[in-house]
């Protein structure tokens, strides 16, 4: 045991003091910190600029369709000749020129000297289809003021019911959190699970395996390097949470009383009651973020993804570890990492799909067998759409399958790790695991 604690901290230190690891501690929290300031910046951010389209009707049908508003200003031109009028738009200094051919046949070209700008041409779409739609209601007679009346807009309020009574959720919160929880470990098993292959491959071909191995077994050195791999991997994530906290709020503090409704701070907000928050910003969009959050089943949240993250982390890296033992250099490892990683990008797939149906038969058996669920489960656990029998069973899988793989595991590795110059297949695999 105190070898694979000596082997543990090599691992860790050499890994916790490179560059590489240090700049990403550091740039990870500023782009994750992006992720939830950024959405909130870009809806409070009100484009101001004023812009100029100019229009050419050929028809003289539609100069009441298009009315000036704050930000969108339009210059209409008389010029038959097409050139010319082209050449005018170029010199005008105007967004872009729209060109109205036929009525018929709805002939709408719209001109701008760099590519086209989306937000006029949904902007011209829109105000184009609301003027036909009214012309297309006085042919046939119909007031348009009257169906413009009867329209209504439905805001459904979701609620979960808890032995604590009802309280407000969210659907499109626990996607979110469960797809970030899901990238996440999906992200980390991958990077860190690589980094376990090429350190072993690293030691092998230099032959310092060759010395390890005269002081340790090979089992306490591939567990060493597995478990001292995982506290770097768990080092920098709690890092990264951490950082990311501590950027966000400061942000949320900076700037809160730009963002909270009704002249509150963040400090007032915190404070209050789910139904004080309620009844002071009603039923908006600010109102279901703050309540989503303030009753989401944290505790269950995080205990799932602390689980699945190592339990998937140490599941993975033994198995990169044996494909490590057994090639001499990384391009003889893509036999073996096909089979290892499919299911991988199999289950960040298929989350997109069972996101919409969390209770389905797809969902249960990606979120039990050991080599999905570490990317599945948590995500349903996210969305509150899941058994405690399936949790307890997926966990209890997980773990069996970890240990049955750390087993076979340092079978290939104790034969793997000092051979040299051999191609090795599955069928040579196969042998190893049957050495006593």
């Amino acid at each position: 045991m105190n070898n694979i604690s000596l082997i543990l901290k090599r691992e860790y230190f050499t890994r916790v003091k490179k560059k590489s690891f240090i700049i990403m501690t550091i740039v990870g929290p500023i782009l994750m910190a992006a992720l939830f300031i950024a959405p909130v910046w870009l809806a409070m951010m009100d484009n101001n600029e004023i812009k100029t389209v100019t229009i050419y009707d050929r028809t003289g049908k539609y100069k009441d369709a298009f009315q000036d508003t704050e930000t969108l200003k339009f210059r209409f031109t008389d010029e038959q000749n097409a050139e010319k009028r082209k050449e005018e738009f170029k010199n005008s200094g105007d967004a872009a020129m729209l060109s109205i051919l036929d009525t018929l046949s709805n002939d709408f070209v719209l001109y701008s000297e760099k590519a086209p700008d989306l937000d006029i041409k949904d902007k011209l779409s829109s105000k184009l289809n609301h003027f036909l739609e009214a012309q297309n209601y006085k042919k046939l007679g119909i007031d348009k003021a009257e169906i413009d009346a009867a329209k209504v807009s439905v805001n459904i309020e979701t609620k979960t019911l808890t032995e604590e009574g009802e309280k407000v959720s969210s659907a499109e919160l626990g996607i979110a959190i469960g797809f970030i929880s899901a990238f996440i470990i999906y992200m980390f098993i991958f990077m860190y699970g690589v980094q376990v292959m090429k350190g072993v491959i690293e030691e092998k071909v230099n032959r310092v395996v060759e010395i390890l191995i005269s002081s340790v077994k090979p089992y306490q050195l591939m567990a060493g390097k597995i478990i001292g791999i995982a506290m770097v991997a768990l080092t920098q994530f709690i890092l990264w949470a951490v950082l990311t906290g501590i950027i966000v709020g400061f942000v949320y503090f900076a700037f809160g009383e730009s963002i909270m409704p009704q002249g509150q701070d963040l400090s007032q907000i915190q404070n209050m009651s789910s139904a004080q928050i309620e009844n002071m910003v009603g039923n908006s969009q600010f109102s279901e973020v703050i309540l989503g959050l303030i009753n989401f089943n944290w505790f269950a949240m995080i205990g799932t993804f602390l689980m699945f993250f190592a339990g998937g982390y140490l599941l993975y890296a033994s198995l990169f570890a044996a494909i490590g033992a057994a090639v001499d250099n990384e391009t003889d490892n893509q036999q073996f990492m096909l089979p290892v990683t499919v299911p991988l990008i199999l289950a960040i797939v298929a989350a997109q799909g069972i996101i919409k149906n969390p209770d389905g038969v797809l969902a249960f058996w990606f979120s039990i067998i050991p080599f999905t669920s570490p990317i599945i489960m948590p995500l349903r656990v996210a969305v509150g759409r899941y058994e405690i029998w399936e949790l307890a069973l997926s966990v209890g899988l997980l773990i069996a399958t970890f240990l049955a793989t750390v087993w076979l595991a340092a079978k290939i590795y104790k034969v793997g790790i000092l051979m040299y110059g051999k191609k090795v297949s599955y069928k040579e695999l196969w042998k190893w695991l049957k050495y006593k």
